[in-house]
């Protein structure tokens, strides 16, 4: 075998130990529980657009807190079903959903479309999560501390409200609901497929939020942030770590129960291909992960991004 095949040999039979702690369960049955009610507080607003046939509308709910958390709902008005698909679409460290006519793509294939600003980054979204202790860098060593005070928590419900208010839209067929994202977005992705019920379809592309404790020692993306962290404040490393074990993917896996499409690169220095087959090697449910061997931190290829609106175009129909 070459250097290659053996590559993909270890990464396919890589399981390192599961992190998920005693309480690992009960937390997050106790939080989905204690959240399912938590009125969001909603608004959806009409738009002008300059796509055809396309009804767009400024939406705003409240997530994990009393947070605005702001998006775009697309519906087509040229499909002629009595309910429509929907892609939730999740996104990257630092981005944001742009335009409406981004989106352009999935809505002529038949798909609504729900993308929201994660909470505090460049986007619309703002950030009132307490704050007890200073910050590296961006976003993501808030709270760090405590995972009950976590960034990643309120970032994750903030998410999984998302669901919650398409849920509420009548035009909307809860049985075809994918949803979409790429690194930050494709761990969110991970989340919202073992969290909530609502998705029937998951697109991760080089998801982060997997295998978080290699990740925090070999990842130079968002990760290095909470490196430098712990490099401030040496003795919060035990504290740091118990924290991301809950939000990290990898314990999360087996929870999945969707059909669920990965993608990883093999020259990946921020999603670390030990960190994506950490968690894909975890899920039992329907699985394919689209492997490139020379690709670093991209979500695709022309040639991958075909596969995946041949696939999208099929769960529409």
């Amino acid at each position: 075998m070459g250097v290659l095949h053996n590559r993909l040999a270890e990464l396919n039979s890589y399981m390192p130990p599961l992190t998920a702690k005693k309480d690992f369960d009960s937390f997050w049955e106790n939080n989905l529980l204690h959240f399912k009610n938590k009125p969001l507080h909603a608004m959806k607003t009409r738009q002008d657009s300059v796509m055809w046939n396309t009804e767009v509308y400024h939406v705003t709910y409240e997530g994990f807190d009393h947070t605005p958390i702001h998006g775009w709902y697309m519906v087509p008005t040229f499909v002629k079903q009595a309910r429509i698909p929907c892609i939730v679409i999740y996104h990257g460290y630092s981005a944001q959903r742009g335009i409406p006519e981004d989106y352009a793509k999935w809505i002529m294939l038949g798909f609504a479309v729900l993308t929201v600003d994660t909470r505090g980054q460049t986007g619309e979204s703002g950030n009132r999560l307490a704050q007890q202790s200073g910050i590296i860098k961006g976003w993501v060593t808030q709270g760090i501390l405590d995972k009950d005070q976590a960034y990643y928590k309120a970032m994750t419900f903030d998410c999984l409200k998302a669901l919650d208010w398409l849920a509420e839209q009548p035009e909307i067929d809860l049985e075809r609901i994918c949803v979409y994202g790429s690194s930050q977005g494709g761990g969110i992705v991970l989340q919202m497929a073992a969290l909530s019920p609502l998705p029937s379809l998951a697109i991760a592309n080089i998801p982060n939020m997997c295998n978080m404790e290699f990740g925090l020692y070999n990842s130079t993306g968002s990760l290095s942030e909470i490196s430098a962290f712990v490099n401030t404040y040496p003795d919060t490393l035990d504290q740091v770590l118990d924290t991301l074990s809950y939000f990290d993917n990898m314990n999360l896996a087996s929870r999945i129960k969707a059909p669920v499409h990965f993608s990883v690169g093999l020259k990946d220095t921020i999603c670390c291909p030990e960190t994506i087959f950490a968690a894909y090697n975890r899920v039992s449910s329907e699985k394919t992960i689209h492997v490139y061997p020379f690709m670093g931190h991209e979500d695709g290829s022309n040639l991958h991004k075909s596969k995946i609106m041949n696939l999208l175009s099929q769960f529409a129909r």
